[in-house]
């Protein structure tokens, strides 16, 4: 399983800023989670913990292609480093808002402006692995390490802040969060050597949301997005109705720990079937694995229940970044991927806000129905619209 990933990082700078965007997209697992720790503590409510969180997400959906199309046009290093202090300064006035029991306004308010400064890291470091490795096969690795990059976040996220948020103070999981935020952007940002290029276009006008393949995976990325965004939140609640809320964290890791095992035999694989059908079975079996959860009230079954779950999540993303690539001309990279991004961040926060809902009204077990539905949905969309997602070459090469 290792012997694909050697040589990966024999090119110049790769070791720089793969570490730098681990620590700068740490947030994106850490942010939502400790939102709603820090305001479903300090307020009682998970309503309004998941509809802060929403607003939060939304903010981020909205504004991260446009800040991908400005990284597209002036370089990361230039767009990064505003944006890192501007989200590091309004994450400091959410808490301070929280803490001091400002209206409820506040609480949007500045969330509304975390997620505004947001920016799409991962998206990022995919687009300088694009650019040193376009047109091998080492691209399809690099992608799949990334996932696991992604994964190895969300399973150890959750569980640091949930016991920061728990054991230390309910501040300190966001306060962690925005330090390593803005370490790690700032770190990127200074690594001008492996940045993509700055690329006029002159054969391409528009948003890649434009291209019908982009906007179908769009399509089943926000469904994607209301699952992840949806699980994160109910499974606080069902950790805390089972007594044992500080497990939250660690229920939420093992559905991050199957996506990072399934990453990693997954981006090890030399494939013959095409991206497409590998995109549309991920889908299928992500489906089928996520329905136990819905009929689940012990936390040790849950856990194992979530880890099995999660399996099909990163083959979903590796081959849903594989297929943009291909599909979005290279001066518009990361604005493309960023879209995907977006889709996700708006499915999040439509399922933080009905989870928040649905846990308050039919308990937690019940409202992971709305999960499974979620599931359902990208499926069918998938499914239904994978002719848009056929390519010239849908092959991934050998890798070499």
């Amino acid at each position: 399983m290792v012997g694909p990933y050697r040589g990966l990082f024999d090119g110049p700078g790769t070791k720089g800023f793969v570490l730098a965007g681990f620590f700068g997209r740490m947030p994106m697992s850490m942010q939502g989670i400790g939102i709603i720790l820090l305001i479903s503590t300090l307020t009682g409510s998970y309503a309004t913990a998941g509809a802060v969180a929403a607003v939060t997400n939304i903010a981020f959906s909205i504004a991260a292609p446009l800040s991908g199309r400005l990284v597209d046009r002036f370089g990361q290093g230039r767009v990064i480093p505003p944006f890192a202090v501007l989200n590091a300064l309004s994450m400091a006035a959410l808490m301070l808002c929280a803490g001091l029991g400002l209206p409820g306004w506040t609480l949007y308010a500045s969330g509304l402006v975390v997620g505004a400064t947001s920016l799409s890291i991962g998206s990022m470091v995919r687009a300088r692995w694009s650019h040193l490795y376009a047109g091998s096969a080492k691209l399809h690795t690099a992608f799949a390490f990334e996932s696991v990059i992604d994964e190895v976040i969300f399973v150890t996220g959750p569980a640091l802040v949930t016991v920061l948020a728990t054991g230390v103070n309910p501040y300190a999981g966001l306060a962690v969060a925005t330090i390593s935020m803005f370490i790690g952007s700032l770190a990127l940002a200074a690594q001008r050597r492996t940045q993509p290029p700055v690329q006029e276009s002159r054969t391409h006008s528009g948003s890649p949301i434009l291209i019908p393949g982009i906007a179908l995976l769009s399509g089943v990325y926000l469904a994607l997005g209301a699952v992840f965004g949806s699980v994160d939140l109910i499974t606080v609640a069902f950790a805390e109705d089972e007594g044992a809320k500080s497990a939250a964290g660690f229920l939420l890791a093992a559905f991050a720990g199957g996506s990072m095992v399934s990453g990693l035999w997954f981006g090890s694989r030399h494939w013959r079937l095409s991206l497409r059908g590998r995109f549309v079975r991920a889908l299928g079996v992500f489906a089928v694995g996520l329905s136990p959860i819905a009929f689940i009230g012990d936390l040790r079954v849950m856990a194992v229940a979530l880890f099995l779950a999660g399996f099909a999540i990163s083959p979903t993303l590796i081959t849903g970044f594989s297929i943009t690539e291909r599909l979005v001309p290279s001066s518009l990279l990361t604005e493309g991927m960023a879209w995907i991004s977006t889709a996700i961040g708006f499915g999040v926060a439509l399922g933080a806000w009905a989870g928040g809902r649905l846990t308050e009204t039919v308990g937690a077990s019940d409202a992971y129905g709305f999960a499974l539905g979620a599931a359902l949905l990208a499926m069918v969309v998938g499914v239904g619209g994978s002719s848009l997602l056929r390519l010239p070459d849908a092959s991934t090469p050998a890798k070499g």
